[in-house]
């Protein structure tokens, strides 16, 4: 997905956010704020969000001599959804349908996105969870299932730290022994790393693979050649969240996208609602498996 006018204004509020979580003074924060709108002038369009936003924040980083502004906050998001994860694990047992609870739960988990927002209180995140199960699901949920049960290499990209922790609630709803967990490969706004998954306990229930780059998406020409072998070779790739829908809508493969449309360019590309819950899948017809 190319870069559209009306990420540019969600690019500089990032390059601010980042700045104040980085806690330097005023006068860092505004080179910092200049970095950011010199490189929106010379941006190009055609290039995915997450592209823009790599370098920016690299640049924040070097800037800040941070290497990871947002650590506070995934950290409190890690911790706030480890302390729901129990009670969610029982909704799901009890559910009639427990791996649709469960990709219900891991959805809504996106919206803990300081990408799309600056902020996003325990009432909101809890708010999306419960909102979560009982909500249209903008996807089909038994195209997902077929593949899911036949593959036998799932390759499972996650988004962000504090929704590592619930994704692994849909994870454990995979045949066990599939599954490998693609995290970022350095720090960059709060997306998750091997930090975050050994937090989210996600080692107990698949393997971690680090994608070597430190985009807020997937960018495959960026990625260690270990992660791109992963990825081509996985029978199924679930991808988290609208960054990794930004980077990878256009990859000539199936994939199964999993987010919450919390952006209007990106609820526009998919032609949904803003704010809905997305299951999309990518790369083959509708219903491919009842044509089998």
């Amino acid at each position: 997905m190319k870069t559209f006018l009306d990420c540019i204004p969600c690019f500089i509020r990032q390059a601010l956010d980042s700045a104040r979580l980085a806690k330097v003074d005023e006068a860092t924060q505004e080179r910092l704020l200049r970095v950011a709108l010199k490189a929106s002038l010379e941006m190009d369009m055609s290039q995915t969000p997450p592209a823009m936003s790599q370098e920016m924040h690299r640049a924040i980083r070097a800037f800040s001599d941070n290497p990871d502004p947002y650590r506070e906050v995934k950290d409190r998001s890690n911790a706030l959804a480890l302390q729901w994860r129990a009670a969610l694990q029982g909704q799901i047992q009890e559910a009639d349908d427990p791996l649709e609870a469960a990709l219900r739960l891991a959805v809504a988990a996106n919206v803990i996105d300081y990408g799309a927002k600056s902020y996003v209180s325990e009432d909101e995140i809890h708010e999306s969870l419960m909102h979560g199960l009982s909500a249209p699901l903008d996807g089909d949920i038994e195209n997902f299932r077929v593949a899911a049960r036949r593959a036998e290499r799932i390759l499972y990209l996650a988004d962000n730290a504090g929704e590592i922790v619930l994704d692994r609630l849909l994870i454990e709803q995979l045949p066990p022994g599939r599954v490998t967990v693609g995290v970022r490969g350095a720090p960059v706004i709060n997306d998750a790393t091997v930090d975050d998954a050994l937090c989210a306990g996600i080692p107990e229930v698949a393997s971690v693979l680090p994608n070597g780059s430190d985009a807020p998406g997937t960018i495959l020409d960026d990625c260690s050649e270990a992660f791109r072998d992963a990825f081509f070779q996985a029978d199924l790739v679930i991808a988290k969240g609208q960054g990794n829908y930004e980077t990878l809508s256009d990859v000539d493969r199936e994939i199964f996208f999993l987010l919450k449309a919390k952006c209007p360019v990106v609820a526009r590309d998919l032609g949904c609602e803003l704010g809905a819950i997305v299951l999309r899948q990518s790369g083959v017809p509708a219903r491919a498996s009842e044509q089998d």
